[in-house]
């Protein structure tokens, strides 16, 4: 029975490793009233957009950011420091401040997190979108970098229009790795 003491614990070593990389890759976002959005990050699909949506929510980038792009049946557009679309935010290193697509087979269904961009395909950096329902078109155009596995319903009440007049925004996103409480 002894040898299985070591199996054991190498077992549940295993398990609290793998909780903890869960935290690491999850995203929580906070709405209005209360509300909390949970994404699963995927650095298996796209590793450098998931370190960039890491790297902006530990620096509070996206605290406050309004959804300034929420078309009804689509999607719900947000990430722009400006509220406008046109804005982003990220290192602004010589040649190095657009991340370059990491397009997969990933589909974009109802919940899934991508990139958004300008025509240029490799031109990401810190806006993204969630999926109201399937979106194939964009399949392998945009860098899926996550699902919503919490919350969807309260992203399906995020105030409509282009922009909409007094945009919901993300008060608070953060990694759950991070988060407190």
């Amino acid at each position: 029975m002894r040898p299985a003491l070591p199996a054991l614990l190498l077992l549940l070593l295993a398990s609290a490793s793998a909780t903890a990389a869960d935290k690491e890759n999850t995203l929580y976002i906070d709405l209005k009233d209360n509300c909390r959005v949970v994404i699963e990050m995927r650095p298996d699909l796209a590793p450098k957009h998931v370190a960039q949506i890491k790297k902006l929510a530990r620096e509070g980038k996206y605290d406050g950011i309004v959804f300034h792009r929420v078309i009804d049946g689509f999607m719900a557009q947000t990430g722009d420091p400006d509220g406008t679309g046109m804005g982003g935010m990220g290192e602004r290193l010589p040649g190095e401040f657009r991340l370059p697509g990491e397009f997969s087979k990933e589909p974009h269904v109802r919940g899934v997190v991508s990139m958004a961009r300008t025509n240029d395909p490799n031109s990401a950096r810190s806006q993204f979108f969630i999926c109201f329902k399937d979106a194939n078109f964009l399949d392998g155009q945009y860098t899926v970098w996550g699902k919503v596995t919490s919350g969807m319903d309260h992203v399906d009440k995020i105030k409509k229009g282009e922009p909409p007049s007094n945009p919901d925004k993300m008060v608070k996103v953060q990694v759950a790795a991070d988060a407190k409480g």
